[in-house]
């Protein structure tokens, strides 16, 4: 058994280098990888879509390649990408997994978490969170032009980038993650894996383990689950080449 584990590619165009960094390195992974978990916010703005919106066209084709050639794929739905639809589910033959959950590994409990849940303090994202997820606004979502909610979406970000060192200093990755992964340990799963936090970290917790995945925008992060153990690795921006593809 191989697995792949990315979180936070956060894609926005498919000339930006961590975009193409992602396509190379899964046009690598073709016929050598059993299953592919994305751990959420892969795209910048993906919400209650039924149809794929012409910048992330590359990587849903490259995820099709993927999926034709015996990989099974797992999407963990994050803050920036949910309500997935029938791309995923129908196209893709995706198991969804709107709010994390258990997977087997060799016979190991493995609990995949976006990581946005982790903090039971944050409480106005928590409603923000109920909000974005609610019918209504994704029945609106649906209605609205693909390049208004992607203006709608990229200011959002903007914003959130904005605000996101005061929060890293607020509540620390580890602190915040450690009680949380504890928690899940405790109900009897061997190792939890998680993203959102954008800091990448292995540790082992009892007779449990953590891994952090950091993100695919700088750091090119990412986990191998092989021969019974994880791993975290980074891919280099250098590798990106012509390359075939699946």
């Amino acid at each position: 058994m191989r697995a792949l584990f990315i979180a936070d590619a956060h894609l926005s165009k498919p000339a930006d280098p961590n975009y193409r960094a992602l396509l190379a390195f899964l046009e690598e992974q073709c016929g050598k990888t059993d299953l592919l978990v994305l751990l959420g916010d892969i795209f910048e703005f993906w919400i209650g879509k039924a149809t794929v919106i012409d910048d992330y066209v590359p990587l849903i084709d490259c995820l099709e390649r993927l999926h034709r050639q015996g990989t099974r794929l797992v999407y963990v739905e994050g803050n920036h990408d949910f309500h997935l639809g029938p791309v995923f589910t129908r196209q893709l033959g995706c198991q969804v997994l709107p709010d994390g959950g258990g997977i087997e590994l060799d016979g190991r409990q493995v609990f995949l978490a976006h990581g946005d849940l982790a903090n039971p303090d944050d409480t106005g994202y928590r409603y923000l969170r109920r909000l974005l997820r609610s019918r209504l606004l994704q029945s609106l979502i649906r209605l609205a032009p693909n390049g208004l909610t992607m203006a709608i979406a990229n200011r959002g970000s903007f914003e959130s980038r904005k605000s996101s060192a005061d929060r890293h200093r607020r509540w620390p990755a580890r602190k915040i993650l450690q009680p949380y992964v504890q928690a899940i340990l405790d109900e009897g799963y061997q190792a939890v894996v998680t993203g959102h936090y954008h800091q990448p970290y292995h540790e082992k917790m009892g007779d449990g383990e953590h891994i952090a995945l950091g993100d695919w925008i700088t750091q090119y992060s990412y986990a191998v689950y092989e021969d019974r153990a994880f791993s975290l690795h980074s891919y280099s921006a250098d590798s990106i080449a012509t390359g075939s593809s699946c």
